[in-house]
């Protein structure tokens, strides 16, 4: 996965290129906590400086919303910053493990930075890292893809008997957070263009929904 090289993909959508495997790759219906209790957030998420900073500079709120699995030692939230060009800030900044998972997910696997926007009423991503709202979709060399490396790591929704969509149809919302209204539109038109030719090399006439 990290080897992919984005200029080797034809649609480039917002400046980002699209990897076509995002269209067929197949994946569950949709996220369920209740089943996985948050599993892909166990290993922590790699953050942009500025979401860093933002996190940061609300955690006393945040703190008021963690239960008795998380710590509120802000000091223990963060790992030291790196390099990243795929980061709009070029920095990136990992959450720490705690209790053997992201030190931002409660013991019923939810995360505490969407908790606290849905409580305070705003939108539910307001303060979730990019990378975090995108999986199983991960921003790769300026490409949106398959974060595989990462999925392989699953034990429910890597499973192929629980995998009966795609992960385009399970991310249309975090797709159009990405890429805007337009944006979507676009990605939409780039679909149905992209299974025309895959039909059309296996000599099938179907229009493809």
């Amino acid at each position: 996965m990290h080897g992919i090289m984005a200029d080797t993909f034809e649609k480039k959508i917002n400046g980002y290129y699209i990897d076509p495997l995002i269209f067929t790759h197949k994946f569950v219906n949709a996220c369920d906590v209740c089943i996985c209790s948050g599993e892909c957030c166990y290993y922590g998420v790699y953050t942009d400086k500025l979401e860093h900073e933002k996190i940061m500079g609300m955690k006393d709120r945040i703190k008021k919303s963690m239960d008795d699995s998380q710590t509120t030692d802000d000091s223990l939230w963060f790992e030291e910053p790196q390099e990243d060009e795929d980061f709009d800030s070029g920095i990136a900044v990992g959450t720490e493990l705690y209790n053997g998972k992201c030190v931002f997910l409660d013991k019923q696997g939810f995360c505490t930075l969407q908790k606290v926007a849905m409580e305070d009423k705003e939108f539910k991503w307001k303060y979730k890292p990019l990378y975090c709202i995108l999986f199983p979709l991960i921003i790769i060399n300026g490409a949106i893809s398959i974060d595989d490396d990462h999925l392989d790591r699953m034990h429910y929704c890597n499973k192929i008997e629980n995998q009966n969509s795609t992960i385009y149809d399970c991310c249309l919302g975090e797709l159009e957070y990405l890429l805007g209204k337009d944006g979507m539109v676009e990605l939409k038109e780039y679909r149905a263009e992209y299974f025309s030719k895959l039909n059309s090399k296996k000599g099938i006439s179907e229009p493809v929904k």
